[in-house]
Formats: C-alpha cells, sequence, structure tokens
C-alpha cells in the first residue's frame, strides 16, 4: 500500500512505547477465545497534516489517527477496522509504519491484514514528527522533534540504524523520492538527504554512517516556513514540489535549484499531494487548488466543502451541491492524499471533517464520501431514551454528546433504524448540529498546523458545552456550557425555549429526577459549590438552592422510588444525602447524612433499584454507599493501574456491570457486586471524560478530551448476564413498571434460547403483605413529619409541644437537623443489614451543632431567588442603562434591602452569595 505524497507519519500523544494491549482479561488471555469488549467504530479523527492520512491504491481504503487508534476507511461499504497505534502505509505490502510519541517514543511497523506488530526501532528521545518509506520497501527515514534534532534512517527488517545525522531546524514534514533521496522541509528549511551505493555497503558491514545533506537553494524564499513536500513521480522524477505557510507552490530541480515559484492567491497554504498528472495545494477557507504537474498550469478548485454553522439535518438532497451564503466562513484544508487507481482525492479539514473527492473529471468534480466530527474537547455523551414511536423525537439508538467547539451533536450509528430522520449529504451518523449562540468561532481545531502564528492569541478558555442531560420524557435538554449557563432545548424542532445565567462558573453536572419519584426536578451544579433545584412542570422555576459543599461538585444524582432524594459529591472529600420535604409552595431538600471521605470524590452513578450509588475516587477504589442509610457497602478496585485517579463511573441499564476510566487514560469494565475487572480497554489518547451503555446492553459508548467517540461492542457473555439480571429483577418488580428499553429487552429474552436465560417465573409474594402485591405499592409520603415506633429519651425528642398547630406553621417550620440525623443514624444502625460505618458529621469544629446549610438564610431570600430566576432569561433584554455599568452606586440605607441587586446581569449563584453576606453582616 502507498502513502500519499508528502510522506511522513501519524503522531499522537499516547502511552509510548510499552503502552497495554487493546484488552486485557482477567480471566481468558487476548489468544483465547473471543474478546469481551472490541472496538466497533470511532467518530472522530485527530489528523493534523499530511503526515497522519494516507490512501491504498489498490482498495481505495484511507487510514487516519483517532487518538491512539488507526481507523482503516472503506469509504465505499462505510466500513471500519482498526489498529490500536498510529500509522502510515507502505507500498506493495500491507504494513503500516507507526510514529509514537511520550515515554520511549518508536517507530513500528504493523501487518495491517493480520494486526501484528513486525518492527520496532527506537532512536528518538522525544518524539517522531514525521517517517516514510523508502520506494523499494528497505528503509525507513524518522524525524524527530525540534529538541531531538536527528534524522534516522532504518533497515526495519533487520531493527537497526543505518544512517543518522542531526538539524538544525523544525522538521514538519518529509517524502522519499524514487530516486534514492528524500527531502525535509520545515521553518526555513529545505534539506535533500542521499543514500549511495557506497553507504549502503557499509550499513551490510552493521556500521551507521553520517547522513548527507545538502541545503535547497532558496534564493529570496529563505525566510518562509514549509508545510509540506512531495517528490515527482514518472517522467518528473528528479523534481520537488514544496509549498509554504504563506501560499507559495515552489518547483526544485534534480539540481536543489529552485527553478519555478507561484503564488496560490491564498491567505494560507498547508498541504500538498502531486501525482504523475496534478498537483494538489491544500489551503485556507476551503480551497484546494489543482494544477497540472508538468507545466505548474492551474485547472480549477476542487468544490468547497460545508460552511461553518450548516444545519445538516436540512440538507437532504441526495447528490452534493455546493451551498454558499455571502458570508460564508469554511474550513482550513490541513491534509491530502491521492488515490491514483481510483482517482481520489481525500481531503481533510480543520473542523475535523473529511471528504473524498472523485476527481477522474476535473471539470465536474463529484463527491465520494463524507463525515464530520467534533473538532475539540468532547465533555459528555447521553444515550437518548426509547419510548414508543409517538413520543420519541429521535429514532432507536441515538445519542448525544456535547464539546468544547460549541455544539450539541445527535448521532446514530444503526443504518436500519433513521426512519423519522432522512439521510442527509454529509454523515451516515450525523443526525444534527445544536450550535450554542450560533458562534461558530471555536469550530476549527485552535491545536490543528502549530507555530503557522506564533503571535496568535488564544481563543476564549470558557467556550463550550461542559454537560448535558436528556429529560426522562425525551422531550427536552440541558445543558450546561463553561460560562454558567443553563439552556434548554426542546427536542421536537431543537429550538432553544429557557437560558439563565445560573452560576458564576462552569456548570460540571445536570440531573434530571426519576419519573419514580413522582416529581419532575431539574438539579444544576457547579465549580462555584452551589446546587439549583428546578421545577421542569413550572417552567424550570427555581426550587432552592443548596450551599452545603465548600468546593466544587462533581457529581448530583436523584433516587428513590416514591421518595425524592439528592445525592451530591464534591472535591472538598464529601457526600451529602438529603430527602426531600413539602411545604406551602413547593419543596425542600433537608440533610439527611454527610460522609466525609479521606479522598476526593470525582463522579457517581445510582444502580437501577436505586439502593445504591456507587462513588469514583481519587484513590482509585470504587465506593459503593446504600442511598438511604449513607453507610458504605462495597469497596473494591475500579483501575487494575497502579497509578492516575478513577475519574468517571457509569452502570448498565440492569445495574449489572460498571465502567470506569482512569486518568491513565484506561477504561475498565467491572462486575458491580463482586468488583471483578472484566474486561481493559485503551485506545483515547487523552482522558475519557464520559461513558454510556446503551439500552439495548450492546454497546459502551465513551467520548475523551482527543475529540473522538469510540462505540465498543460488548461480548455476547456481558450482554447476556445484563439480560438475566434483567429478568431477575422483573421477577421482583411488576414488568408494567419498567421503562420501555427494560421491556423491549425482556421480551427479546422471552424468545431467545432456553440454554441463555432460565425460565421466567412469575413472582409470587408470601407472607402477611401478600394482599398488598397487585395493588398500589406503599410510598412514604414527603409532607408527613417522621415518626418514631420505639420509645425514645426526652433528651433526643427535646421539649414537645403536644397542643395542635397550624398546619401553614407545620409545612413551613424547620426541624433541627442534628435531631434528625441522630434519628436516621439510630435507625440506620439497627437495620443497616451488615452495612458498613461511616462518619456522619453532626457538629462543627467549635462543638456547636450544626444548622442546615441547605435553605436560604431568610424567607426574603427564598422569595427573592423563585422570583428573580423566572425572569433572569428575559432581564437581558428588558434592562436600560443611560450609562456604563461601572457608574452604579450601591444603593442607601433606607432602601438597601429593597435594591439589594442593582446589576440584573449577575448570575443566580452570584445574587445568591451576596445575599448570604449579607445577611452575615
Amino acid at each position: 500500500m502507498a502513502g500519499s505524497g508528502g510522506g511522513g507519519g501519524f503522531y499522537t500523544r499516547s502511552g509510548g512505547a510499552d503502552s497495554p494491549p487493546l484488552l486485557s482479561l482477567r480471566r481468558r488471555s487476548r489468544h483465547q477465545g473471543p474478546e469481551e469488549v472490541m472496538l466497533e467504530k470511532v467518530l472522530g479523527i485527530t489528523t493534523q497534516t499530511s503526515s497522519g492520512l494516507a490512501c491504498d491504491p489498490n482498495t481505495g481504503q484511507i487510514a487516519y489517527p483517532t487518538g491512539c487508534v488507526v481507523v482503516i476507511l472503506n469509504p465505499q461499504k462505510n466500513k471500519q477496522r482498526h489498529i490500536f497505534n498510529t500509522s502510515r502505509y507502505c507500498q506493495c505490502l500491507n504494513l503500516l509504519t507507526t510514529s509514537i510519541n511520550g515515554h520511549r517514543p518508536a517507530v513500528r511497523v504493523w501487518d495491517v491484514e493480520e494486526k501484528m506488530q513486525v518492527s520496532e526501532l527506537h532512536g528518538h528521545k522525544h518524539g517522531v514528527a514525521c517517517v516514510a518509506f523508502s520506494p523499494n520497501m528497505k528503509y525507513i527515514v524518522s524525524v524527530g522533534y525540534q529538541h531531538d534534532m536527528i534524522v534516522n534512517v532504518w533497515d526495519w527488517k533487520k531493527d537497526t540504524l543505518v544512517a543518522s545525522n542531526k538539524v538544525s531546524c523544525k522538521v514538519i514534514a518529509v517524502s522519499f523520492s524514487e530516486d534514492s533521496y528524500f527531502v525535509t522541509v520545515g521553518h526555513r528549511h529545505v534539506k535533500f538527504w542521499f543514500l549511495d551505493a557506497s553507504r549502503e555497503v557499509k550499513v551490510n558491514l552493521s556500521h551507521t554512517v553520517p547522513l548527507v545533506g545538502r541545503s535547497g537553494l532558496l534564493g529570496e524564499l529563505h525566510n518562509n516556513i514549509f508545510c509540506g513536500v512531495a517528490c515527482g513521480q514518472g517522467k518528473l522524477l528528479g523534481n520537488t514540489f514544496c509549498v509554504s505557510y504563506s501560499g507559495l507552490l515552489c518547483q526544485f530541480n534534480e539540481k536543489r535549484m529552485l527553478e519555478k515559484w507561484i503564488d496560490l492567491k491564498v491567505s494560507l497554504a498547508n498541504c500538498i499531494c502531486v501525482s504523475e498528472e496534478f498537483i494538489f495545494c491544500g489551503c485556507a477557507n476551503g480551497t484546494v487548488r489543482i494544477f497540472h504537474s508538468h507545466n505548474m498550469h492551474y485547472l480549477t478548485d476542487l468544490p468547497k466543502p460545508h460552511y461553518l454553522g450548516v444545519d445538516v439535518a436540512k440538507e437532504l438532497e441526495p447528490r452534493y451541491k455546493v451551498l454558499t451564503r455571502p458570508d460564508s466562513v469554511y474550513p482550513d484544508t490541513i491534509a491530502l492524499a491521492f488515490d491514483p487507481c481510483n482517482r481520489w482525492l481525500s481531503c481533510v479539514y480543520k473542523d475535523h471533517s473529511i471528504y473524498i473527492w472523485d476527481v477522474k473529471d476535473t471539470n465536474k468534480v463529484s463527491k465520494v464520501w463524507s463525515d464530520l466530527f467534533h473538532s475539540s474537547f468532547v465533555w459528555n455523551v447521553e444515550v437518548y431514551p426509547e419510548f414508543e414511536d409517538h413520543r420519541a423525537r429521535l429514532p432507536p439508538g441515538s445519542f448525544l454528546t456535547c464539546s468544547s467547539d460549541n455544539t450539541i451533536r445527535f448521532w446514530n450509528a444503526e443504518s436500519d433504524a433513521r426512519p423519522m430522520f432522512q439521510k442527509n449529504i454529509y454523515s451516515n451518523n450525523l443526525l444534527k448540529v445544536v450550535y450554542m449562540d450560533n458562534n461558530n468561532q471555536h469550530l476549527q481545531d485552535s491545536t490543528s498546523v502549530p507555530d503557522r502564528n506564533e503571535n496568535a492569541g488564544y481563543l476564549d478558555v470558557k467556550a463550550g458545552v461542559r454537560v448535558m442531560q436528556v429529560s426522562p420524557d425525551g422531550q427536552h435538554l440541558a445543558s450546561g456550557d463553561r460560562g454558567g449557563n443553563l439552556r434548554i432545548h426542546e427536542l421536537q424542532f431543537m429550538q432553544e425555549v429557557v437560558k439563565v445565567e445560573a452560576h458564576d462558573s462552569e456548570v460540571l453536572c445536570l440531573e434530571y429526577s426519576k419519573p419514580e419519584t413522582g416529581m419532575a426536578l431539574l438539579a444544576s451544579a457547579s465549580r462555584d459549590r452551589l446546587i439549583h433545584v428546578l421545577n421542569v412542570d413550572k417552567n424550570y422555576k427555581l426550587e432552592q438552592t443548596l450551599d452545603d459543599h465548600s468546593s466544587a461538585i462533581t457529581a448530583v444524582k436523584f433516587a428513590g422510588n416514591g421518595e425524592v432524594q439528592m445525592i451530591s459529591c464534591g472535591a472538598d472529600k464529601s457526600i451529602y444525602f438529603r430527602s426531600a420535604q413539602k411545604v406551602a409552595d413547593g419543596i425542600n431538600f433537608i440533610r439527611t447524612h454527610h460522609v466525609a471521605e479521606k479522598t476526593t470524590l470525582y463522579d457517581m452513578d445510582i444502580d437501577i433499584t436505586q439502593k445504591y450509588v456507587a462513588v469514583a475516587c481519587q484513590d482509585r477504589n470504587v465506593r459503593v454507599y446504600n442511598t438511604v442509610s449513607g453507610k458504605q457497602k462495597w469497596c473494591y478496585k475500579g483501575s487494575q493501574g497502579d497509578d492516575g485517579s478513577l475519574l468517571k463511573v457509569q452502570l448498565d441499564p440492569s445495574g449489572t456491570f460498571l465502567a470506569t476510566s482512569c486518568s491513565d487514560k484506561s477504561i475498565s469494565v467491572i462486575d458491580f457486586h463482586s468488583g471483578e475487572c472484566v474486561a481493559k480497554m485503551f485506545g483515547h489518547s487523552e482522558i475519557v471524560t464520559g461513558m454510556k451503555f446503551t439500552y439495548d446492553c450492546k454497546h459502551l459508548i465513551t467520548v475523551s478530551g482527543d475529540s473522538c467517540v469510540f462505540i465498543w461492542h460488548l461480548g455476547p457473555e456481558i450482554t447476556n448476564c445484563m439480560k438475566q439480571h434483567l429478568v431477575e429483577l422483573n421477577q421482583i418488580q411488576q414488568q408494567k413498571k419498567l421503562p420501555m428499553w427494560a421491556k423491549r429487552l425482556l421480551g427479546e429474552a422471552e424468545n431467545s434460547d432456553s440454554m441463555t436465560f432460565n425460565p421466567r417465573v412469575n413472582y409470587q409474594p408470601q407472607g402477611r403483605w401478600a394482599e398488598r402485591a397487585d395493588k398500589e405499592p406503599i410510598k412514604t409520603l414527603l409532607d408527613t413529619e417522621i415518626s418514631y415506633f420505639t420509645p425514645i429519651k426526652n433528651d433526643f425528642l427535646g421539649d414537645t409541644e403536644l397542643e395542635p398547630k397550624n398546619l401553614d406553621q407545620l409545612l413551613l417550620e424547620v426541624s433541627d437537623p442534628y435531631i434528625l440525623a441522630v434519628h436516621r443514624s439510630y435507625w440506620d444502625s439497627v437495620g443497616s443489614d451488615g452495612d458498613l460505618d461511616v462518619e456522619i458529621e453532626t457538629t462543627d469544629l467549635d462543638g456547636n451543632f450544626q444548622r442546615d446549610s441547605s435553605l436560604p438564610q431568610t424567607p426574603e431570600q427564598e422569595k427573592y431567588l423563585k422570583h428573580h430566576f423566572e425572569t433572569l432569561a428575559d432581564a437581558q433584554a428588558e434592562e436600560k442603562f443611560d450609562g456604563c455599568l461601572k457608574d452604579l452606586k450601591p444603593p442607601e440605607e433606607a432602601d438597601d434591602e429593597k435594591n439589594l441587586f442593582l446589576n440584573p446581569r449577575l448570575s443566580i449563584s452570584a445574587r445568591f452569595l451576596s445575599r448570604c453576606q449579607k445577611n452575615s453582616r
């Protein structure tokens, strides 16, 4: 297989030469039987130059890096194969050469068909920038990073270094000629390196000889930065073509002299690709210029790709059409690869999109295949719930991702499950893209093509969608960005219905309450350590603000069947368990337990039974707590490594397995009840920021800071265990109470082979409560007072008034949280069922009873927050200032209480904290 002109090799930040294999099982080796978890599809690309893009002229397949994985794509069938490394095709053989950066950088050679490593070469200290095969397949040239300053030539079959030399400039690209020389280009650098017959004789004696190089004669162009190089082919053998960032196309003859140069008339050029007939130059704003290779005459431009901010869901025409707007901006072209057999040109653009163009006739260029991916850090993934057809807003198997590129993307990888969404002209996997505030400035990767403008400023680091959550009824999508804003989109027409400046810092977690609780709530937590509880049924009215945590809140979850519970954890090493109580004008959450751990808590998830919450901890352990008592139930290792911290934890829909992600970029699948590691996977080149199991129990979706989305296929043993557990749950819980996805899976289980599943047995309750089995379940009323069924000392109860009170006063009355904590702790200790003891905080450092801080300090504060949260979305449009905000003056003392908040642009968190500060004076 042959790489495109321009040479080089894929490069990413990865674990190094000693990276673990894709999968390691505790009970089964890689070579025995089927793997438990396999990578099925990757949605993403991390190519930054033409060094990371190659084409197979025999089959038309293209290869490109996605994190630490090489995707080998068949565009005609839309099928992927994967090699867990970074690679470069070589000619005639089914081989790839790879470059690994990080600890112990290496050059590796792989057999594509067997997915086996053939050779591994170490000779660089900091990293490998680009690699290329010689035309006779005997040698590999590798160029190190700028700090390495080394160019090596290897005999890869013998694992020996043939020749080596140092280079004083940063090298960006390399290309091997059919005439036993290669060319490197970079910062004010064009150099020709030669391997003659005399040196090959010395190679046979196993001696490493100095590599002789001669600089190209640049003349007046010596101050340019050259970003692409390609050696001529066929009749053009001996000629070399280069392109510079400033937009110059240059031709060198066999004497290394600059023979011709052409101004491409573009603001920026990035890459070049040469065939026997054409020269392709990739430039800014989606431009690809085509020249005749024999005389460098301009022929035409390729059609431009999509413009930035395009609505992919509206473009449903079967044939690709160039869509333009007067103010259209297009992504820059950063990589090119040409297939001489099919005459296809593969283009990678700066917004992480790929297009394959058919250029048989340059006057009638057509699109063969394309796809669009995230261009920056992907923060979160959510799987759309399954409903009856009339309720669903997305087809079955759909999922959503959000990113720092300021978009939320809707995906569906199942080709036969999209009747309600017609296939668009841009992607087979992408359904819809939602652009936050119609802001397109973050769509292009700011890390691509480094150093082309060293004085360029950085983009706003607060941009991007940080977290999102789909409502249980599938009608709304809540999202929080890095600026603290909360948005609600309705999913039928994808329109934004609510936008509120809720927090002073980035929103870290969102959570809708479960339908089983009987209430529709949304909790929003942030780095500003506050939790806002919103009532969905009242147009997301603010119900309460909780300020228990003293540091960033990393996770918040609702739990309970009938009784509403809220559990949150944070960087302050605390877990707070709360129960809801009804009051006259809404609900309030009262803290019931406080667990103080000795390690930072990064994430948590609740199982399907609502009994247990699993917490990912900094010490790489998973701690499981009882949601009612707050007692620790289990503790086991969440990562098999000895370094890093657990960042994410996610339970599967049946509560059988949990997936964890570690800061060492690994993913583990663990038995939830025993703690046994079932599978361990690698592949992402950055930390894994989100994970979700699909409702069919067949896939695990992971997202990462490398901008890629991985879809892992779970083995049949894992899937069958999940379905079997759902059958067992159905024997305990009535099937009518199960969600739609569980009913469907149970139907599949009933129709499956009897050897896989045990026959279902109808659950028959026994004992004195048997008559209640077919009736409504017993629920705990939220607005009833706590009753005690055994004698309790008067010291606990205090002075109790036996006279009747007004009902409104009872609803508004707040009991002492210390008494509540003591009594709940007493009952939990009596009926703990073997649970481990945990520390429950009841006093402060001064020995005083600690008052519950989850409620606003005064009724005026609660009233103000509720009023202004509802009107905050409209406040900015209605505000009218005659001067600058700096001219605003504090209110007079007489009107201080009335005009406490003058600036309507303050977030809800800022107003809450200002009120608290005012009351503490």
